[in-house]
Parts: structure tokens; C-alpha cells; sequence
């Protein structure tokens, strides 16, 4: 850490237009073009330092941070792809998982508890309205996971696109201006800040689908119980555990659900399990990424519940960035 100097015109410049920018990002909706561009922006940066001394020639390091900016854009659209293909595809569909659910609940009527059967939805078709007016009322936080996933697709390319772009610049050795230097000063700590806290956050989803792996493939098999979908349901863990919170609660209400194909026994050992893995889910988080950031549980609790309020589900999933970020500028002033 550098010694703390009282912070220049430039430098009140540069934080007020880093703000400004993060602002304007949010409430517009370019929160995925952001962390796309921030993603592969780190992992040029990460793979970069594996070229070590072989390459000497600037001009060829450029050519070699480029191809591996492209490889990385490449790769990640690859990811992408394969993802939405699998959820397009009968092993992986979204419709006829939701199908499964509502055949599910209306066979399982008889095993379920008369105050607890008048909440659930009687057919496909019910199940289906009430997943649209939940979309309805929470226009706001599923847009961006839903109704414009074209435009986000869209955004997620550029932003992976600016992210090489901005990395294969910054490869080389170059004199900025004071202004300059001190927005460039402003990425790097985003970028560190996105980094640690990424990393994190798909380090939690991975012990979550491990665990429920082991529960849907080891566990229930030598009980002899088998359940239908559980390579959905493997892959939504993942994919929704990247969502801090609520992409646990989407994940552990499908395992309950689907549970009821066996027995109502099953569905309630399910939440069982899922609750002592998932029970403190916000904890977790807090615990893990804090232990990359420095901060304590309670400082993340809050900064997603103020985002959250102010900026609905996208606040949810900036507020760990943002406060890193944040944390990170004040103690470099040594303020905190």
C-alpha cells in the first residue's frame, strides 16, 4: 500500500467521474455489459503473466495479448452458447421443467398438507399465470433477466468486446496525463475489486453444486430414490447460484418441488438439506467475499440491502463489486 497523500483536483476529478460512470451504468441497465468487459478484462490480465520473458518483443507481446483477448472472448461466448443450448434442449428445458412442476404438484395433492395444497397452482396453465404475474409486478428486478434478453446478450458481446479492447491497450508501456493516469488508477481498483469478488462468488456456486450433486446423484440413489431432472436441476444450481441469494431460493424451491415426485418425505428431507447448506446463504456470501475484501458480514448485508432498495435485483448483484470497490479507494487513502 502507498503512503496516503492528501487527494489533488485530479484525483476529486477522477473519483466524481468514476461515480458519475457507475451511476449512469446502473440506472441504465448496462450493469452485464460492465461485468462482462470487467470479466475479460481480468482474465487477459490474469493469463498475460504466463507469457513471462519468452516474448521480449513488444510488438509480438501485443500480437499474443490480443490472441488471448480473442481466445477469451471466444471461449466465452462458447460458454454462453453451450448454456443456452442445454437450456433449450429437452435434458435442460426450462418449459418442461416447469411442466414436470405443475404434473408434480397436481399428483402430489393428496400427500399435501390442506393449507399448504390452496397456495399451490392446480395445472401447467396456473402455474404459468402465476409466474406471469410475479414477471408483471416485478417488472423492474426481471427485466434484466428476462424480458430483454436479447438487448443484455447484446451488451454482454460489447462489453467483452470494450474488456480485450481496453486490456490489449493497457499491455503495453505508455505516459498518461494526470487526468488520465488517475481514471486508469480508477479501473485498476475496479478490476481488482470485480476480480476477488467474482472469483468468490463462483467459488460459493461450486460448493453449492457440489453439494447438491452429491445429494441428487450419491445420497438419494442409495436411499433408491431417483428424481427426474437432475441434470436441470444440477445446472440451475450453478447457473443461479451466481445470483447472490435469490438464486439460491429459486434453486432450493425446484429441488422441493421436484422432491414431491417421490414422496412428501423426500420434498421435506430436501428442504431439510437445503436449509442447512442454504440457511444462512447471506452469511455465507458475506463470509467468503468478505474474506477477500476485508469486510465484515454485516458492512455487505448492508450494502446490498441499501442497493436493493435503490436499485432493485441489479443492486443485489453490483453491491459486492461496488463496495469493494469502494473499500478499496478508502484504504488506499487510509480512511478505513
Amino acid at each position: 500500500m502507498r503512503n496516503a497523500t492528501s487527494p489533488t483536483l485530479i484525483d476529486y476529478a477522477a473519483y466524481l467521474l468514476a461515480a458519475a460512470a457507475l451511476l449512469i451504468i446502473l440506472i441504465n441497465g448496462l450493469l452485464a455489459a460492465l461485468f462482462s468487459g470487467l470479466l475479460v478484462y481480468s482474465l487477459v490480465h490474469m493469463t498475460t503473466p504466463l507469457l513471462g520473458k519468452k516474448i521480449s518483443s513488444t510488438r509480438a507481446r501485443l500480437v499474443a495479448v490480443a490472441a488471448i483477448g480473442v481466445l477469451t472472448v471466444a471461449l466465452l461466448c462458447l460458454a454462453i452458447w453451450g448454456s443456452m443450448t442445454f437450456f433449450s434442449s429437452e435434458a435442460g428445458s426450462l418449459p418442461v421443467l416447469l411442466q414436470k412442476m405443475a404434473e408434480i404438484i397436481e399428483k402430489s395433492r393428496d400427500q399435501i398438507p390442506l393449507w399448504l395444497s390452496a397456495y399451490l397452482p392446480e395445472s401447467a396453465y396456473a402455474l404459468r399465470l402465476m409466474i406471469t404475474d410475479w414477471l408483471r409486478v416485478h417488472a423492474l428486478e426481471a427485466k434484466i433477466i428476462g424480458q430483454e434478453t436479447g438487448r443484455i446478450l447484446a451488451h454482454i458481446l460489447i462489453g467483452m468486446i470494450i474488456g480485450a479492447m481496453v486490456a490489449l491497450y493497457d499491455s503495453s508501456p505508455k505516459t498518461y496525463l494526470p487526468l488520465a493516469a488517475a481514471l486508469r488508477a480508477r479501473l485498476h481498483h475496479l478490476s481488482e475489486a470485480f476480480q476477488r469478488i467474482v472469483f468468490a462468488q463462483v467459488r460459493i456456486a461450486a460448493i453449492n453444486t457440489v453439494l447438491i450433486s452429491i445429494y441428487l446423484l450419491i445420497i438419494l440413489p442409495l436411499l433408491d430414490i431417483h428424481l427426474p431432472l437432475t441434470k436441470t436441476l444440477i445446472a440451475l444450481t450453478f447457473f443461479t447460484g451466481l445470483l447472490p441469494v435469490v438464486g439460491n431460493l429459486i434453486s432450493n424451491s425446484l429441488l422441493v418441488v421436484i422432491g414431491l415426485a417421490h414422496s412428501l418425505h423426500t420434498a421435506i428431507g430436501s428442504l431439510v438439506f437445503m436449509i442447512m447448506v442454504h440457511k444462512f446463504e447471506y452469511f455465507l456470501n458475506a463470509k467468503i467475499i468478505g474474506s477477500h475484501i476485508n469486510a465484515r458480514s454485516w458492512e455487505l448485508l448492508v450494502a446490498m440491502l441499501v442497493m436493493e432498495s435503490i436499485f432493485g435485483m441489479p443492486g443485489i448483484v453490483a453491491a459486492p463489486v461496488m463496495y469493494a470497490y469502494l473499500k478499496s479507494e478508502l484504504r488506499e487513502r487510509r480512511l478505513v
